[in-house]
């Protein structure tokens, strides 16, 4: 008799439930030079920065008369970029600390000086009347989701996706299905980049609870 061995990493093989119907699942490019890629790959998403819209405006309620801000005309967002809501709030005339939309600190800018950080870059323009502080200035980045691609999780950027089927992304991009949202997953099952540690693991999991992908 022929010994039958069950492939594991077989497509959608890693779920233990998700949503009705397709809200679970999303369809997304797969970045080129992924290599082949198993059923169950913890994904990481990656900005396409031309692809994204991003605006920045200050307070309407700033000291009248202060300073201005405006994106880089060459390289406003980079691949690091979030989604949603950068806040800046002036700490001195012309210094402004900054998050990013989920409250990380990211650096302060100088007016008159390009600031690069949390994925963003701008500059800020004193004006007649310096900034007091508190004085707010804002950069507001909007990712939809054919803006990013998705890489092997290898611990530089939050894990948000599961590789619902298995794919070749070696020479090229392909277009895969991924759980995004919404979903209990067997953690067994899961396939991980080669060098992610233990640590990099329960971190990305975590990451993936907070789109409501749970490990079981």
């Amino acid at each position: 008799m022929p010994i039958l061995t069950e492939d594991l990493n077989r497509t959608a093989g890693y779920i233990v439930s998700e949503a009705h119907g397709f809200r679970s699942r999303e369809q997304v490019f797969i970045k080129a030079a992924s290599g082949v890629l198993k059923a169950g790959a913890v994904l990481s998403p990656e900005v396409v920065p031309a692809s994204v819209a991003a605006t920045a405006a200050a307070d309407a309620a700033n000291t009248a008369n202060s300073g201005t801000i405006a994106m880089d005309a060459t390289t406003p967002i980079a691949a690091t970029a979030k989604s949603g809501r950068y806040v800046g709030v002036a700490s001195a005339a012309t210094k402004v600390s900054w998050e990013d939309p989920q409250g990380k600190a990211i650096g302060v800018s100088t007016h008159g000086a390009a600031f690069t950080g949390g994925g963003v870059k701008f500059a800020i323009t004193a004006g007649a009347s310096a900034n007091v502080v508190g004085d707010k200035f804002y950069v507001d980045v909007v990712i939809e989701p054919g803006d990013a691609v998705y890489a092997p999780f290898d611990g530089s950027k939050p894990a948000s996706a599961i590789l619902y089927e298995g794919c070749d992304a070696t020479s090229a991009a392909v277009r895969r299905t991924i759980t995004a949202r919404d979903s209990e997953v067997q953690i067994d099952l899961l396939v991980w980049a080669g060098g992610v540690t233990s640590d990099q693991k329960t971190a990305a999991l975590a990451s993936l609870a907070t789109f409501g992908i749970i490990g079981r």
